[in-house]
């Protein structure tokens, strides 16, 4: 296997189970064990929903990271929207949008925060967030049917 970072290796692999549970349920269950309940209804998160969340959480932890270090926020939201539309190119998400709300105490640690969470979510939108990077760019999807015997 090539030592080139882009090559895929054991170290790059990243999976998640979905098992379904009941009828329009589902729980996803990654390889630390950790679950999250999907599926259709009110009482769960949609596919879509976990894909706007995934976005959102993952350019939130980036941003954290970077302004918590000059000062811990006094509020911190990020929402992302989008529409869903069909169109010929079957059902998809459009016009996706990542709004950040991020206030910091007054004083010189605030101000150096403040300062930093533009840059800091650009190099998120830009480099960092492999969930938004993947999808901006796209990536292709393989499905396969394993045989159950």
């Amino acid at each position: 296997m090539s030592t080139n970072d882009d090559s895929p290796s054991s170290d790059t692999l990243r999976s998640v189970r979905v098992d379904r549970v009941a009828a329009g349920q589902y729980t996803a269950t990654n390889a630390r064990g950790v679950t999250i309940d999907l599926g259709s209804g009110d009482e769960v998160f949609s596919p879509v929903e976990l894909l706007l969340a995934a976005i959102g959480g993952c350019t939130a932890i980036d941003a954290d990271v970077a302004t918590s270090r000059h000062a811990e926020p006094t509020g911190f939201s990020v929402s992302v929207a989008g529409h869903k539309i069909k169109d010929d190119q079957g059902s998809r998400m459009t016009d996706l949008e990542v709004t950040f709300r991020v206030s910091f105490p007054e004083g010189g640690e605030g101000d150096a925060a403040r300062a930093i969470l533009p840059r800091a979510v650009k190099l998120s939108h830009d480099r960092l967030c492999t969930v938004s990077r993947t999808v901006e760019i796209g990536t292709p999807v393989k499905s396969v049917v394993a045989d159950e015997g």
